[in-house]
């Protein structure tokens, strides 16, 4: 048991042996109590050696009794004894081992005693061997740096067997990437044997360099002649660049002329597949009858014309495409217009045909407003197709712009015929002074033209141009026809005639772009017939009412009193009711806002000469009598009646 159990058992409940615990006290003298004391008196906490010991004896230890107390120094040194035999036993173990590796250890010092003696008679007897070795080794060590100096020579300025083998095989085989990967270790090569030539190693380098450029050469022949069969192969309508093609023209850009004769295969193989292609959507459609050949409605020119317009925009961007993919690894200076050159002769194939068909429709002369839509739709097809095939001189950009020609001056050709009838045979104004049926007529094809115009997609230079040309084609005739048709009218009749042609005119143009200057062109003209409106409409009411009698009495200074008396009256009958005294040509007007613009300018015209009147009856000069009796209202009371 642990050593605090075996203390708390030997010990009683006051802390000393059992023997002693009643005299004590009464012997503090006594050296066996002095002892004890101390030994009790120990604090085991701090004594690390007691602890273990205790510890140590805990181990065998187990039984706290009597007879075990009593035998516990005899126990102790028993062990003591064992663990000492143990030891001994275990280290007899380990001399015997200690003595077998000494043994060992002896026989392989004898060993190696005996093979440096062997080694040293071997050494003195292959003396002159081993220098012989050392020099043959120093030799060979000489043969082998010159060895791959050649080496490294010959790798730098000589192709391998296996290049050469694949420079030599693709004359009538495909050509791979090995190919390329040869040719350019050929290049390179050329340009690094140059570095021979500043030295002492001109005739080797001139050697290699003749070797390298006919090799070149022969690469070359063979890699156009595999480029020129690869083009030929292209003719489908649809076809897909191989990279090795486009790595093959990267090649090939070393050499203009062979670049420039596959360019030329190319252009020639795609050229008859974009006719052919043509051909087939004009009479056969796509691939099972869908979309359906464009020949099938060449009733209706505009989808006629646009649906072939439409098919080359797509077949020029397109080829385009094709050539992109061709020389997107070309970096040589022009390439741009080398793919412009030969969209511009891909395309040319179709000029013909396209031609023939857009004269076709155009000569048959469909209409005025179906001429501008297609003059406006080549235009545009024309400017979008510039936009890929670039500023070059094309064929077909040079016909689209001949067809555009060709429709807008048929448009303008039918215009003026359309002017010239309207001319031969003027038409007089209608009862009510309304726009004639032939103004109405020429005013609609106006109004269509222009609403083509307007939905149109070209430019905005383009159009505003274009509209300029459209108005003067169709308005100025018409005014001057307007003006021929009411030559023989009355000044009022003339007025309200033109007023509803001119405001018609300004309607329609007015729900459009570009039209400010001919809008304010026909306000003027607008203007200009009202004042005659307006003025006659004042002398209308003047008359009526007897004001204009009356003021002429006042100029001459005569006294009508019974007359001026009955003229006053109808002027008060008038101001009763000013809506009474209308022109009837101001209830032919078209525009109501004209002709209340029209009355209310006529009545300050009447106030105005009726407060002239006022100012001359009312002068003391004129010796009027009972001038208020004549006259009484004053010109503000009037005014403010007809306000």
């Amino acid at each position: 048991q642990p050593p605090s159990r075996l203390y708390r058992s030997a010990t009683p409940r006051s802390g000393y042996p059992e023997s002693f615990s009643g005299n004590a006290s009464s012997q503090p003298n006594n050296p066996l109590s002095r002892k004890l004391n101390k030994i009790l008196g120990t604090r085991l906490d701090n004594d690390k050696e007691m602890l273990e010991a205790l510890k140590s004896l805990s181990v065998f230890f187990t039984e706290n009794s009597l007879r075990t107390r009593r035998n516990l120094r005899g126990d102790i040194e028993r062990r003591s004894l064992s663990i000492n035999e143990e030891f001994v036993r275990i280290f007899k173990e380990v001399k015997e081992e200690l003595e077998s590796v000494h043994e060992d250890v002896q026989a392989m010092s004898s060993c190696c005693e005996e093979m440096t003696n062997r080694l040293k008679a071997a050494k003195e007897q292959t003396q002159d061997l081993i220098v012989k070795t050392n020099k043959l080794q120093g030799e060979n060590q000489r043969l082998e740096v010159r060895a791959q100096v050649a080496q490294a020579f010959l790798s730098k300025f000589q192709l391998s067997a296996t290049e050469m083998a694949t420079l030599r095989s693709t004359r009538d085989g495909p050509i791979t990437e090995d190919f390329f990967r040869a040719l350019n270790r050929v290049k390179n090569i050329h340009e690094d044997v140059k570095v021979l030539l500043r030295t002492n190693q001109q005739t080797a380098g001139l050697e290699i360099m003749e070797q390298m450029a006919v090799l070149q050469e022969t690469a070359y022949e063979q890699l156009y002649r595999w480029a020129q069969s690869e083009c030929v192969g292209l003719t489908q309508e649809t076809c897909d660049i191989p990279p090795v093609l486009s790595q093959a023209m990267e090649s090939l850009q070393d050499r203009p002329v062979l670049y420039k004769y596959t360019l030329d295969e190319f252009g020639t193989a795609r050229r008859s597949a974009v006719v052919r292609g043509f051909i087939d959507a004009l009479t056969r459609g796509g691939p099972g009858g869908t979309p359906r050949p464009i020949e099938m409605h060449s009733h209706d020119p505009m989808r006629y014309v646009g649906d072939m317009l439409a098919w080359l925009h797509q077949a020029t961007a397109s080829e385009k495409e094709h050539l992109e993919a061709l020389l997107k690894q070309v970096t040589v200076q022009g390439v741009e217009e080398n793919m412009q050159e030969v969209v511009g002769h891909i395309t040319e194939g179709v000029c013909r045909p396209l031609k023939v068909r857009i004269e076709q429709v155009i000569i048959a002369e469909p209409g005025a407003v179906l001429l501008y839509k297609l003059s406006n739709l080549l235009k545009f097809y024309h400017h979008t197709i510039s936009g890929i095939m670039g500023t070059s001189v094309s064929s077909l950009l040079m016909t689209s712009d001949e067809m555009h020609m060709l429709s807008k001056k048929m448009f303008f050709n039918s215009l003026s015929l359309h002017a010239s009838r309207l001319m031969d045979k003027v038409e007089l104004p209608p009862p009510d002074l309304g726009p004639t049926a032939s103004l109405t007529q020429t005013l609609s094809l106006l109004r269509e033209v222009l609403a083509s115009h307007d939905s149109s997609v070209l430019p905005l230079d383009a159009r505003q141009a274009d509209f300029a040309q459209v108005l003067s084609c169709i308005l100025d005739p018409l005014l001057q026809l307007c003006t021929v048709s009411a030559s023989n009218l009355g000044t009022a009749d003339m007025a309200t005639y033109m007023v509803n042609s001119l405001y018609m005119m300004k309607t329609t143009l007015a729900l459009f772009e570009f039209t400010d200057k001919r809008l304010e062109m026909l306000e003027f003209q607008i203007e200009a017939h009202l004042d005659t409106l307006i003025n006659e409409q004042a002398s209308f009411v003047l008359t009526r009412t007897g004001l204009s009698h009356i003021y002429s009495c006042v100029l001459q200074h005569t006294a009508e009193q019974v007359r001026m008396n009955a003229k006053t009256v109808q002027f008060d009958r008038y101001l009763a009711s000013p809506d009474t005294l209308v022109m009837p040509q101001l209830n032919f007007l078209l525009s109501a806002a004209i002709k209340e613009q029209i009355f209310k300018q006529s009545t300050e015209l009447v106030c105005r000469a009726y407060g002239e009147v006022y100012k001359g009856v009312t002068n003391p000069t004129n010796a009027y009598k009972d001038a208020e009796s004549v006259l009484h209202r004053t010109p503000q009371q009037v005014q403010t009646l007809l306000s």
